[in-house]
């Protein structure tokens, strides 16, 4: 009996340390020869698709079976054109994932308009990074200072309700009494930073500092603009140093505080990148691996810090649990909030 006890053991204890081994052979079989397409929710030429493009040309190698990674860029609605689509649409066989805005995991929450997804549903495979929200004006704007911004208007740029940059400058103007005039409808960072350069308006509020940095590396090291505040309740190190207020500094309550950390919390997500609901566990724990391996790659790195690209990976693990966490709010802060994020014109 002992025999066959101690049998039965190693059976087990063998069958149980093949079982990972098996199942990294089933992914590499699936994906083997195959394309993957990676999603981004904004036009080319951004913040966002710089990473989305930096990630799909090394992630291929990491991921069992090597497939080829390849980028495709569906803007519109704040990014929640491509959150519904990979929702509804996108096959859930992890033959395609995306990165969406921060903003779009919260506004099924806290958002202004109806949108089709729940992204607490989403499998989350990881962000690339925490990011700052900035807003900043032209040197030649009309104030110099965020306190400025409470007497006197002006024109900042800004995509769809549900995006930070218009979200942002709403939630100012409500909480902390600034007089920002929002002209919407800009796919994304890339036109409304070339709208800022050329004249149409004065700034923007709620673009990340790495967007800045991408695009226009002059302005953030230059006198071509100048940053009024950090949209955030905690600082970037480059951005305190340099003095630069943090809007959560001039919240009047507790309340508002409460209001501006969950609004806020969209930063933490940084770039999130996300499957479908229902993807087979075996190729979400490929993936999510795969992703962190990826963001470690001494050549992805170089290339990042070529690109000013900051690569600060949160696990998909981390991200499913602060989606969680947010998803669980007092239901009163949660309408508060929503209703912070309602645009008013000032005029």
């Amino acid at each position: 009996m002992a025999r066959k006890a101690i049998l039965a053991l190693l059976t087990a204890f063998f069958a149980f340390a093949g079982a990972p081994a098996r199942a990294q052979d089933a992914v590499a079989q699936f994906y083997k020869g195959k394309e993957v397409k990676a999603y981004i929710g904004s036009t080319p030429g951004g913040g966002y698709d710089s990473y989305s493009r930096l990630l799909a040309r090394y992630m291929g190698k990491y991921i069992p079976g090597n497939p080829t990674i390849v980028p495709v860029n569906m803007p519109g609605a704040g990014s929640n054109r491509l959150a519904a689509y990979m929702y509804s649409v996108a096959p859930k066989d992890a033959t395609e994932f995306a990165l969406i805005f921060p903003g779009a995991v919260l506004d099924p929450l806290i958002g202004t308009q109806q949108v089709q997804d729940d992204p607490s549903k989403f499998v989350y495979l990881g962000s690339a990074n925490v990011e700052i929200f900035t807003c900043f004006v032209r040197a030649d704007a009309p104030v110099k200072t965020f306190l400025d911004a409470r007497k006197t208007q002006v024109l900042m740029a800004a995509s769809a309700a549900g995006g930070s940059s218009r979200d942002m400058p709403a939630l100012d103007n409500n909480l902390l009494g600034t007089k920002f005039r929002v002209v919407s409808g800009y796919p994304g960072s890339r036109e409304m930073n070339l709208a800022i350069e050329q004249g149409e308006v004065h700034g923007a509020c709620g673009i990340g500092l790495s967007s800045i940095e991408i695009q226009y590396p002059d302005w953030a090291t230059g006198d071509k603009i100048r940053i009024l505040a950090q949209e955030s309740n905690k600082g970037n190190a480059i951005l305190d140093a340099k003095g630069i207020p943090l809007t959560y500094s001039y919240a009047k309550s507790d309340e508002d505080r409460k209001i501006m950390e969950l609004a806020y919390s969209q930063e933490v997500f940084g770039r999130p990148f996300i499957l479908p609901p229902g993807v087979p566990a075996d190729r979400v724990a490929a993936l999510r691996k795969a992703f962190l391996a990826t963001l470690d790659d001494k050549e992805l790195l170089a290339d990042a810090q070529t690109q000013r690209l900051d690569i600060a990976p949160i696990s998909g693990e981390e991200v499913q649990a602060l989606v969680g966490k947010v998803y669980s709010f007092p239901s009163s802060i949660v309408e508060k909030t929503k209703q912070a994020l309602i645009y008013k014109d000032p005029q």
